[in-house]
């Protein structure tokens, strides 16, 4: 449980760390766009590998494709509420955005965490940290820009790191020792959301930053994911 405790730990932080890059304006936007493709380029490893292939072998391919594309669309309609309502110009929305792509990537780091072994879970860990950490440094920097102090944009987004932390812990807890098909349900159901975090969210916005170097970016991603995978 401590080994849990600090791997969902050190990827939160990374919520605090992108902070404290971004307010002090040492992660450039380039840098920060090259960051975000590499975490999405290793996200689609880790979710094809870690997640969804491990499901349709639990249960089924039908039910595997049904939550996953449930976890689709739910991510879908409230990322739109979230765009409409927010807005991601001044840093609210990013925060929102982070946080709403955030929660089911905790939980289901978390339940990785349950059955999987150390370099699978790492796999999936080394990805959201990689995307948590210039998502944030973008966010904080624009919540400087728009007029919030800076240690009220660092609040803001340390509780956000404290929530996603929380998230992943109760997931693990709840989670261990239910059956195989529930975890199948769930990692499925998550794998989805982040999917379409990648198309609509990671990958326009590393497109933004880094432009044509993010399909280098993406590349790395998934070599540095399939290494960890054969490690493992």
């Amino acid at each position: 449980m401590i080994a849990t405790i600090a791997v969902l730990g050190a990827v939160s932080a990374a919520l605090v760390l992108g902070a404290v890059l971004g307010l002090s304006g040492l992660l450039r936007d380039r840098t920060e766009g090259f960051l975000v493709a590499v975490a999405g380029g290793a996200l689609i490893v880790s979710l094809m590998l870690e997640l969804v292939q491990p499901s349709v072998e639990t249960t089924s391919l039908g039910l595997t494709l049904i939550f996953l594309v449930t976890g689709a669309l739910i991510f879908t309609a409230v990322d739109y509420w979230v765009d409409e309502v927010w807005g991601a110009e001044n840093g609210s929305g990013m925060l929102v955005a982070v946080t709403l792509d955030g929660i089911p990537e905790n939980v289901a780091l978390g339940a990785l965490l349950v059955s999987a072994g150390p370099m699978e879970a790492a796999a999936l860990a080394g990805s959201i940290l990689l995307s948590n950490l210039p998502e944030a440094s973008a966010g904080a920097r624009r919540m400087q820009d728009s007029g919030l102090s800076r240690g009220a944009a660092f609040g803001v987004w340390a509780a956000a790191a404290g929530l996603l932390a929380a998230a992943a812990i109760l997931g693990n807890l709840l989670l261990d020792g239910v059956s195989e098909q529930v975890l199948a349900a769930v990692r499925s159901f998550a794998a989805g959301s982040v999917i379409a975090a990648l198309a609509t969210e990671i990958f326009p916005s590393a497109f933004r930053r880094s432009a044509h170097y993010s399909g280098i970016a993406v590349a790395i991603g998934l070599a540095l994911a399939m290494m960890l995978h054969e490690a493992g």
